[in-house]
């Protein structure tokens, strides 16, 4: 228990130090968060959304990434999915994407 403690404070210290240098890594979690996406990485997230369920591709950049095959529903979204590309959306709209 007492070795967890340390390990715990030692990981803090050395990742606010690293913060410092402007070299920490984000988490998992964080990397799903839009607000450390880059603007590719935005255009992805929100365009695979509409790749899985069928979405018709028309530009060159769409098709390279998910090809020129579409489906039904053909881009239509659930619930979570529209919130989910309204928030990616959101951000390349705040990241000037």
């Amino acid at each position: 228990m007492k070795s967890q403690k340390i390990f715990a404070a030692f990981s803090l210290i050395a990742a606010i130090g690293a913060g410092s240098m402007g070299v920490v890594a984000p988490t998992p979690a964080a990397a799903q968060d839009p607000a450390y996406m880059s603007c590719g990485d935005l255009w992805y997230a929100r365009n695979r959304i509409y790749a899985r369920n069928g979405h018709c591709f028309n530009t060159d950049r769409g098709r390279a990434a998910f090809g020129a095959g579409c489906f039904p529903p053909y881009g239509r979204l659930s619930g979570w999915e529209k919130s989910r590309v309204n928030q990616l959306q959101m951000w390349e709209r705040r990241k000037g994407c």
